[in-house]
C-alpha cells in the first residue's frame, strides 16, 4: 500500500473514531467499555419575523423543500412542539428534532454525517428506555442497556401508535429526570446509559449546532462572508470542544474541511440568497434556543450538567 493510501485509511479510521466519541465527552473510560412515531401532519408552518411592509410582524409560510431529505419546515415544526407548560421539553418533539437535524448533518457529506450515527444512537437509547417503562411502569430501569435492548416490542404501526400516546415516566424531560432519581439509575460518579445522561450528551450537541446555525445566519457589515466550514469549527470550539478530547478536537478539524460552502445551504433549505437564509435559520435558532434553555433549567436545578 503506498503512503497517499495509507494516509486516506487513516483519515477514515480518524473520522471514524471521531464520530463515536463525539457526543461521549472524550472520557478515558470509552475505551473500556419510544417515541418514533411522532408525526406531524401539517407540513406547512408560519415563520414569523418583523420585515413585514411596515415593520411589523407577520406569518410568512414554510413549505417543504422538493427533492431534499432535510426538511426545514419539519425541523421547525418538532422544534415548536417542543416546549410544554411553563418550563418542561416534551421529549417525543425533542427526538424527532433530533431525526431532522441527523438528516440535516448527513446532507453535508459523509465525513461530517459519521457524527450522525452516534446521535442516532442516544435518541435510541431514551426510545428504547420510554418503551420499556411504558411496558413495565412498576419495573426498576436498570443501568445496563443490554437489558433494555432485550426488551420485545410489538410490531410496526402498533408500536408507533404506542410510542406516540406516551403519557408516563419519559413523556417530558422533567419526568424523565424525576422517574430516574427515584428509581436510582441516575450514577453522578460513574457512566451508565441512563436518560438523563443520554439526554445531557444530545443537549451539548444541540448547543454546537445552534451556535453554527447562529453563525450562518449572520450578515457582515463589511468584508466578505466567512466559510461554513470556519463557522463550524468556531462554533465546536466553543461548546463540544472543552468536553472533548485533544485526540477527537484534532480529528474534528478533518470533518470540517469537508464542509460544503455557503451556496449548498441556500438549496439545502430551497432559498434564493443570504437575506432569504437568515430570516429562516433565525426562526430555527430562536426555536432550538427555547427547548435548549428549558433543558439546561432542568438539567442545572438537579446538578446534571456534569454527569461523567
Amino acid at each position: 500500500m503506498g503512503v497517499k493510501s495509507k494516509a486516506a485509511a487513516a483519515i477514515v479510521v480518524l473520522l471514524l473514531f471521531l464520530g463515536s466519541l463525539w457526543l461521549q465527552g472524550g472520557l478515558d473510560y470509552h475505551w473500556d467499555s419510544c417515541l418514533k412515531g411522532y408525526n406531524q401532519g401539517n407540513k406547512l408552518h408560519q415563520l414569523y419575523n418583523s420585515s413585514g411592509a411596515n415593520g411589523a410582524e407577520g406569518p410568512q409560510v414554510l413549505e417543504g423543500c422538493p427533492g431534499q431529505t432535510f426538511q426545514v419546515s419539519l425541523l421547525l415544526s418538532h422544534l415548536l412542539a417542543a416546549p410544554a407548560y411553563t418550563s418542561d421539553v416534551l421529549l417525543q418533539p425533542y427526538l424527532s428534532t433530533w431525526d431532522e437535524l441527523v438528516k440535516f448533518m448527513e446532507a453535508l457529506g459523509p465525513m461530517v454525517g459519521l457524527i450522525s450515527n452516534e446521535i442516532k444512537s442516544k435518541t435510541s437509547i431514551i426510545r428504547q428506555l420510554a418503551l420499556l417503562a411504558e411496558e413495565n411502569p412498576e419495573a426498576e430501569l436498570g443501568p445496563d442497556i443490554h437489558s433494555i435492548n432485550a426488551v420485545k416490542t410489538k410490531a410496526g404501526t402498533e408500536n408507533n401508535l404506542e410510542a406516540s400516546q406516551h403519557t408516563g415516566a419519559y413523556h417530558s424531560v422533567c419526568s424523565m429526570i424525576r422517574v430516574e432519581l427515584n428509581r436510582g439509575v441516575v450514577d453522578f460518579n460513574q457512566q451508565t446509559d441512563s436518560g438523563c445522561r443520554t439526554l445531557l450528551r444530545l443537549h451539548r450537541a444541540l448547543l454546537w449546532l445552534k451556535l453554527f446555525l447562529e453563525k450562518l445566519a449572520e450578515t457582515p457589515v463589511t468584508g466578505r462572508f466567512r466559510s461554513p466550514s470556519e463557522l463550524c469549527r468556531e462554533a465546536y470550539k466553543s461548546t463540544l470542544a472543552k468536553h472533548h478530547t485533544w485526540l477527537v478536537r484534532n480529528a474534528a478539524e478533518l470533518a470540517f474541511i469537508a464542509m460544503p460552502e455557503r451556496g449548498f445551504f441556500f438549496r439545502l433549505v430551497c432559498v434564493q440568497n443570504q437575506g432569504e437564509l437568515s430570516t429562516i435559520l433565525n426562526r430555527v435558532v430562536q426555536a432550538i434556543g427555547e427547548v435548549y434553555n428549558r433543558t439546561q433549567k432542568a438539567l442545572d436545578d438537579n446538578g446534571m450538567l456534569y454527569l461523567p
